[in-house]
């Protein structure tokens, strides 16, 4: 059975609010994907999952699984784009963002289908896991990595 417009505009707009939280940390940070980056793929994967759980026909299994599939690759080839390997340095910048731009697709894709405990679960983690940046630079200085 076909969603309310209501049910649509919410799982959508809670899609956008929770990839922009993700993007606000990239943002203050000054990272290629902020907050319109993240917020855009976290919408765009909410909406590739409601065309399919949108429409009047039963869902099947196999249908979704194959959207996430393409969603997970599709985003794997952005998240790429903000990873930079410096050879001089020895050093690869990047991976968290790229790692956050996935996280994002992810709860997308949760918003999608609703399902609500994982996406703040999610959320709420990502968060944590970005706010604890400065306590790695701090162990970093302390032990010269």
């Amino acid at each position: 059975m076909p969603l309310s417009y209501t049910d649509i505009l919410m799982r959508l707009g809670a899609a956008v609010v929770v990839g922009a939280a993700l993007g606000l940390d990239r943002e203050l940070h000054k990272k290629p994907a902020g907050l319109r980056t993240m917020a855009m793929v976290s919408l765009g994967s909410a909406v590739f999952m409601l065309l399919i759980v949108n429409h009047s026909a039963p869902i099947e299994l196999a249908e979704t699984s194959r959207v996430i599939q393409g969603v997970i690759t599709g985003i794997g080839f952005i998240g790429a784009g903000t990873i930079l390997h410096r050879d001089a340095e020895g050093m690869v910048h990047g991976l968290t963002t790229a790692a956050s731009i996935w996280l994002a697709a992810g709860l997308g894709i949760g918003c999608g289908l609703a399902l609500w405990p994982i996406v703040v679960v999610g959320v709420g983690l990502g968060l944590l896991i970005l706010a604890l940046a400065p306590v790695e630079a701090r162990l970093r200085r302390r032990w010269g990595a």
